[in-house]
């Protein structure tokens, strides 16, 4: 029988535009229909209206497309998909999976993973004989020389450095990079300890504090992905730090900066590694749904290997399907998704899975406190203080 069913997505890039195709196909293959639910691009936002409609038991949304940070607070509206993808959740990569388990129970299904990359200007880095940063301190350097240098040149729209600095879900990803790359940790551990207010996290968020105004614009602190691309596309950047999906948008036919630039791993801090923030999203079933069967139907459709390699040569949506890393025509047509492997399988994950239903209001503090640090409102060093405070209180005994 054909079903309505409708999905909830945000939106970054040609997000839509891709759902919209591949929902169509699914549409032609079932006999259902699908309408598209949209929410704002920050994710934040996104978050906060789920939790009000599965608190309400809404049931005009049948399928939830999810961050890979949210299962641990949703997991109770969601249909346990074990039995259902018992077949194919094997091809999929098992930390992926096992982050979207909670319980036992596997509440989402892999749509697509991601890890951020350095993007940076080939033309310029060649043009003033500087190589690919390896280090912040390095970037922070090549950023002011090349700026610099383009502004006496006569583009007094060119910045350095542009990345995610609004008070939101992504600072939390930007600011975890940095500390973590400077050996700082990850704001709670593995078992639940907090962890973030210490000398090398204080270090790794002056260090970016440094950077606003004189490598990156004052309005970085406004900034989510799609600012920072908007300014780096229009050719006024030469590094920003993004996703993947950037990366054929700026190789567009209509853009300037086409063909002039690349995407490296992030840089390291000084002393530790690269350290890029698992990001991705997932497809959940609701509760409360009256299309169960086919809302599974919808969900096994859309995070196939077919769906996900149209996606991945599409937008550069990174598979959690392992084998599509190896696919010759994904490695011929979008470069970045095949070399970026070893950043997912090595990428840092948020402390969702430690802070349980708790994660949402601990990443909060961390982006403020982050957020007030780059716009000159203490130090780091007080801000984390204070965190670390506000994380006792939070946590109480435990998470």
């Amino acid at each position: 029988m054909a079903e309505e069913l409708s999905i909830v997505l945000g939106s970054i890039g040609k997000d839509v535009e891709e759902m919209r195709a591949q929902l169509d196909a699914f549409q032609k293959a079932s006999g259902h229909t699908v309408k598209i639910v949209t929410m704002p691009a920050s994710t934040s936002d996104q978050f906060g209206q789920y939790r009000l409609w599965l608190s309400a038991g809404n049931k005009d949304i049948d399928v939830y497309r999810t961050d890979v940070i949210w299962a641990p607070q949703l997991a109770t509206n969601f249909m346990d998909l074990t039995e259902a993808m018992k077949d194919v959740v094997g091809q999929h990569n098992p930390s992926v999976v096992a982050s979207q388990t909670v319980d036992g129970k596997l509440v989402a299904m892999p749509l697509y993973a991601d890890a951020p990359a350095l993007y940076y200007r080939k033309d310029l880095l060649e043009k003033y004989g500087k190589p690919v940063p390896q280090t912040w301190t390095e970037l922070t350097e090549t950023a002011k020389a090349v700026q610099d240098g383009e502004r006496q040149a006569g583009n007094a729209q060119m910045n350095g450095f542009v990345f995610q600095g609004a008070a939101y879900e992504g600072l939390t990803c930007d600011a975890l990079e940095w500390v973590a790359s400077n050996g700082g940790g990850q704001i709670v551990d593995a078992d639940g300890n907090i962890t973030i207010n210490n000398p090398k996290a204080a270090e790794a968020l002056d260090m970016a504090k440094g950077w606003v105004g004189t490598i990156a614009p004052p309005g970085v602190l406004g900034y989510m992905e799609e600012e920072s691309r908007g300014v780096w596309q229009t050719g006024n950047a030469v590094f920003m730090r993004n996703w993947p999906y950037a990366y054929p948008l700026a190789n567009g036919d209509d853009s300037p900066i086409k063909g002039k630039f690349d995407a490296a791993p992030l840089p390291a801090g000084a002393g530790g590694n690269s350290a890029a923030c698992l990001g991705g999203w997932n497809l959940a079933v609701s509760n409360f749904s009256e299309h169960k069967e086919a809302a599974v139907e919808l969900v096994r459709f859309l995070s196939s290997a077919e769906s996900q390699k149209a996606r991945a040569l599409g937008t550069a949506r990174l598979p959690t399907i392992v084998s599509l890393y190896e696919d010759p025509e994904i490695v011929e047509k979008q470069p970045l998704v095949a070399k970026w492997k070893t950043v997912f399988e090595n990428a840092t994950a948020r402390p969702s899975a430690p802070t349980k239903g708790k994660y949402n209001e601990v990443s909060q503090q961390f982006w403020t406190a982050a957020n007030k640090t780059l716009s000159g409102q203490g130090t780091a060093a007080d801000n984390l203080d204070a965190l670390e405070k506000q994380l006792r209180r939070l946590k109480r005994s435990e998470w």
